[in-house]
């Protein structure tokens, strides 16, 4: 599938024109006033053709040459206002450009202006975000030190502020056969990242509900860079293949066509690389990571029915395994947690109503950890945690292993299916 043209320097004028009511020049320098003439403040226009929105490429880099390092400003504030939030890729449907040149599909995506907005800002946060981790992590590290650093960072970039902006999910520091799922517990042993691992982060940002749910996998062996790659393409495969009515089966085909093509050698070993085949990809609802679409990542899933539709954002998620089932099992003690939205029933615990509370006050659908509860000083929720979700209130995620010795990698991307074209919003330069 072709990529969109980029906007040309003249329509990246009038988007910039429109965004902040001033003349803007090719440079995106604002034009001197003839002297004659007095200044005057004009009104900041709302409108923006709908490919249009986003900063263009001058502007943009000039607001990320503002962030300190480490980072401190957050992401708001750097632009002037939600419009100029950078594009992420944007790619044409299959369809020679129907849905991208259609006047009623362009009025369309208009209507979906904040929509887009929304999910921009949390991308920026994220690219900002993994920049800085991609920077520091390191052997040597604990586990615990990376999904701190991560977290803390992003806390900052979104401006956490409760459930308007702030974590999507706990961050995921997923080590070797250990896929998903897996962040340190307050009372966990502390484990040090080892040269050689392959360490999954994955993490998510959200503003007003807004998920970005983006992964990367860090590995400093390049005999082993062959898994990653497999993972990263097949990710790319998906991302291809996805768009308006086009079949959830499809897209896992896709992915694991790309993916079975590679092998990695080691020790003088050949190993194929295999999709797991019991994770999936998923769509992105409000406040709800994981919503009522799996987007399979092997051929011919069993139970995946449905096709992708228009206004819905998908985290394509790839995990590619070698030496072992490709196939992940729950083992070891939850991390992550989530409230059951529809859970009903007399609680008979006193802590555990109090700690009911409080987590539908802080969290509400959203993901969280053990981390973070204390963090907010809920240091004695170990056995009201543990009724929760024993009665069904909130439900547990232990971590998710592949057989002992295998070796898992991860890549993920989020993509909105806008009404002219769809764009991989958390797309960077580094994948």
């Amino acid at each position: 599938m072709a990529a969109t043209p980029p906007p040309t320097s003249e329509e990246l004028t009038q988007a910039a024109n429109a965004a902040d009511g001033t003349q803007v020049e090719g440079n995106g320098a604002a034009a001197e006033e003839p002297k004659k003439k007095k200044k005057k403040k004009k009104k900041k226009k709302k409108g923006l053709p709908g490919d249009l929105i986003g900063g263009n490429a001058e502007y943009v880099a000039a607001q990320r040459a503002k962030q300190t390092d480490p980072p401190t400003k957050p992401v708001r504030r750097l632009f002037k206002n939600a419009a100029l939030f950078p594009a992420g890729e944007l790619m044409q449907y299959e369809d020679n450009g129907v849905r991208y040149s259609s006047a009623e599909k362009r009025a369309e995506e208009r209507a979906t202006r904040e929509w887009i907005d929304n999910w921009r800002l949390g991308a920026e946060v994220h690219r900002q975000v993994r920049a800085h981790a991609q920077k520091h992590i390191r052997p040597g590290m604990l586990l615990r030190e990376i999904a701190e650093l991560v977290e803390n960072t992003a806390r900052v970039l979104i401006d956490e502020n409760g459930l308007e902006a702030g974590l999507g999910f706990p961050c995921g520091v997923s080590v070797n056969n250990c896929a998903a799922h897996y962040t340190p517990n307050p009372d966990d042993e502390d484990i040090a990242l080892q040269s050689g691992d392959v360490l999954k982060v994955d993490f998510g940002v959200h503003y007003q509900g807004a998920i970005v749910d983006s992964a990367w996998t860090w590995c400093d062996d390049p005999v082993k860079q062959p898994l990653l790659d497999a993972v990263r393409a097949a990710t790319e495969a998906g991302i291809k293949a996805a768009g308006i009515d086009v079949r959830l089966v499809d897209v896992g085909a896709a992915i694991e066509e790309v993916m079975t093509s590679y092998e990695v050698e080691i020790d003088g070993e050949v190993y194929p690389v295999q999709p797991v085949n019991n994770l999936f990809g998923h769509s992105i609802e409000p406040y709800i990571i994981h919503a009522g679409h799996s987007v399979p990542i092997i051929a011919n899933q069993t139970g995946v029915t449905g096709r992708m539709e228009e206004n819905m954002t998908y985290a394509i998620e790839t995990f590619g395994s070698i030496a072992g089932r490709a196939h992940v099992v729950e083992n070891g003690d939850s991390s992550h947690f989530m409230l059951e939205p529809h859970a009903r029933g007399r609680i008979g615990l006193k802590s555990a109503q109090q700690l009911l509370n409080f987590i539908k006050r802080t969290f509400n659908t959203l993901p969280f950890c053990r981390r973070w509860l204390h963090r907010a000083g809920q240091t004695r929720h170990a056995g009201a945690l543990s009724y929760l979700v024993k009665n069904g209130f909130i439900s547990s995620h232990p971590p998710l292993l592949d057989s002992a010795g295998s070796l898992v990698a991860q890549y993920e991307h989020t993509i909105l299916l806008k009404p002219t074209c769809k764009e991989v919003v958390s797309r960077g330069d580094d994948y």
